[in-house]
């Protein structure tokens, strides 16, 4: 073994880390070692929020400030892998965590973030997790996001689902909620936009489901994170920002700080209170209520959403009939 190398212990093996000392944020000095020691130090955490999800890897071998590329297939250095759909229908072969060993072998890759689908390998066409980005748009803030959180965990609960924030580790809040896998990716998209629509009609002007970027006004609540293939940031995950995608409890909504939780702030946070994701996996509801709305919905006329662009286009999809003012004007 050269200076250039090490072996990690990691769930009772060793793990291969070449180049530790690699600077992967220039700004504050840290290094590929400190993000795989992060996952080490809060593994409990950071294997509940990914543990036998199918995972992009999101890839920064020069750093942060070097350009990242994904990877979804798996590379033949990670050791636990499965075979998945893709939205095309397309089979491919995806990493999973069992255990922080598995992590650590992605950060060997230079992964920072861990991505993982909202669905598990044992269950892998349906979601056991319904995802709410809650992403304050121009002019608006983490305030904002405080705001539409709170009206969120309410709307959650109302429909028998429980609710579990994180800081996102940029600028929002996502808030999770358990869900038994019943239903389909698709099914969990359309109800997730059926509960921001309802955010809109309770928090005009503040809550937004437009997808088009330049037509949204307020918090943007990001249905199409649901949908199969899509991945969000897991709780625990160290974002290129340097902040840690943080679990709070919801009394703190009101004072948390996601510019505190940097990759060493955190150290402080989770000494004092540790894993807050605990009881999470107890706590799947149903989706029906949901769905109840989405029924509600399209009886008023309200239809189906855009998808992302890779997407095939959905039956009932509304067509973008004409480009927006701004691209217009461009």
């Amino acid at each position: 073994m050269t200076s250039s190398e090490i072996h990690l212990e990691a769930a009772g093996r060793p793990v291969r880390l070449t180049s530790p000392d690699k600077v992967l944020f220039p700004a504050t000095g840290w290094t590929k070692q400190d993000v795989a020691e992060h996952y080490l130090m809060c593994a409990e955490g950071a294997v509940r929020g990914v543990h036998h999800r199918p995972c992009s890897l999101k890839r920064w071998p020069g750093g942060v400030d070097e350009k990242f590329f994904f990877t979804k297939r798996v590379p033949s250095t990670i050791r636990n892998a499965v075979e998945v759909r893709f939205p095309s229908a397309r089979p491919g072969r995806m990493a999973y965590v069992e255990d922080v060993s598995d992590i650590v072998e992605q950060v060997q890759l230079g992964v920072l973030d861990l991505n993982p689908w909202n669905g598990r390998i044992d269950h892998p066409d349906h979601a056991d997790e319904l995802r709410i980005d809650l992403d304050p748009t121009e002019g608006f803030s983490f305030d904002d996001c405080r705001t539409v959180a709170s009206a969120t965990r309410d709307l959650l609960e109302e429909v028998g689902l429980v609710g579990w924030p994180k800081t996102s580790g940029s600028r929002g809040i996502h808030v999770y909620a358990r869900l038994e896998p019943r239903w389909t990716y698709g099914e969990v998209r359309r109800a997730v936009l059926a509960l921001g629509r309802e955010m809109e009609r309770r928090l005009p002007g503040l809550a937004t489901t437009e997808w088009w970027k330049e037509e949204r006004q307020g918090v943007f609540l990001d249905y199409n994170q649901n949908a199969r293939d899509k991945t969000v940031a897991s709780a625990y995950s160290i974002r290129q920002t340097g902040l840690v995608s943080t679990p709070f409890t919801w009394d703190e909504l009101g004072t948390i700080d996601p510019g505190a939780m940097t990759l060493e702030g955190f150290r402080d946070r989770w000494a004092a209170v540790g894993d807050l994701t605990g009881g999470i996996d107890e706590s799947a509801g149903s989706l029906e209520p949901l769905l109840a709305m989405v029924a509600a919905d399209e009886e008023q006329g309200l239809g189906d959403a855009p998808w992302p662009p890779h997407y095939r286009k959905q039956p009932g999809e509304p067509p973008r009939v004409q480009p927006s003012k701004r691209r217009m004007e461009e």
